[in-house]
């Protein structure tokens, strides 16, 4: 008894369960809950992706139906000196940049002030919430339509109260001068696409750890430093996909430059898309179309890896 009572005891070992197995199971399930993406990411991203690079290696004529081949002749025409292609499109890749620039900051800072706010607690945050999400669903036709008749410079709504009410003396051609011809588009954009962001940092902010805040102000932190210190590091992964997203949408700015400004003044707001719908609509010029497409898709491809890359560094 001595003996068997000094005697280490033996580790029972886990009882090994037997996991029930789903009939049919295979290593060829997960593509088979893939396969509806893979086939619409094929059928809408991948399959005209390559039919455009299809294209841009053409002079392609739609409407006469001749497709002689032409190579990267193209491509080329856009980086030699003096073509007349190359020039108007790097003109236009230079106003998209400029909108990039001005319309990305407020479009990423403004929304989260907004998002922190409604994300506190007072009566008719709801209504509220909606308010500020009403705009994105409309159209960007509805939008631009209406914001080119409220600030035309001759009969447009607000010229007219700014000098009735005299901050103006006289009315600010707000579509065909610069500098106004920028802060129309960047305003213009951001009173519409405004909520879409907000939403995306109002459920960003819906999983910020509570016990961290609270025990942030438990040790004395102001509002500022929890949130800099407490929010902010919670909503990395928001803040890639916020500006990923904004950066492709302002890169692909087209409805409100052809439909309030129309480019002016000059081609000075007339951006990529537009030129590269213009070359190949107006003009009948699809190769050349296909290839600034190209040239401009592979651009926010680049941005878009260079901000993961950034953002993931900095998380590490």
């Amino acid at each position: 008894m001595a003996q068997s009572a000094t005697r280490p005891l033996a580790r029972a070992r886990p009882r090994e369960v037997d996991r029930p197995r789903v009939a049919g199971s295979s290593a060829a399930t997960p593509y088979l809950f893939l396969a509806p993406f893979l086939v619409l990411f094929g059928v809408f991203v991948l399959g005209p992706s390559l039919y455009a690079l299809w294209i841009s290696l053409h002079e392609w004529n739609y409407l006469t139906g001749d497709q002689p081949w032409t190579g990267l002749a193209n491509f080329t025409d856009l980086f030699e000196a003096g073509t007349a292609s190359g020039r108007f499109f790097w003109q236009s890749m230079g106003a998209t940049g400029k909108f990039v620039l001005f319309s990305v900051p407020p479009l990423v800072l403004v929304p989260l002030g907004v998002a922190l706010v409604l994300n506190a607690k007072f009566p008719g945050r709801n209504f509220f919430r909606a308010v500020y999400f009403a705009p994105y669903v409309l159209g960007v036709a509805v939008v631009s339509l209406t914001w080119r008749f409220l600030l035309d410079p001759a009969i447009g709504l607000v010229n007219f109260y700014l000098t009735e009410w005299g901050i103006i003396d006289t009315p600010i051609a707000w579509t065909n001068s610069l500098p106004w011809a920028w802060v129309t588009l960047v305003l213009v954009t951001v009173w519409w696409t405004l909520g879409f962001n907000t939403v995306i940092y109002l459920a960003g902010l819906q999983d910020v750890s509570r016990d961290l805040v609270e025990a942030a102000r438990v040790d004395g932190a102001s509002r500022w430093q929890v949130f800099r210190h407490v929010t902010v590091p919670q909503l990395r992964n928001v803040f890639v996909f916020v500006i990923t997203v904004t950066i492709i949408a302002s890169a692909n700015m087209f409805g409100q430059s052809y439909m309030i400004t129309q480019g002016a003044p000059g081609d000075e707001t007339r951006t990529a898309i537009m030129y590269i719908a213009q070359e190949g609509f107006q003009f009948k010029r699809m190769g050349n179309a296909a290839a600034m497409s190209v040239i401009l898709g592979l651009f926010l491809a680049a941005l878009g890896a260079l901000n993961f890359a950034v953002f993931r560094g900095r998380g590490e």
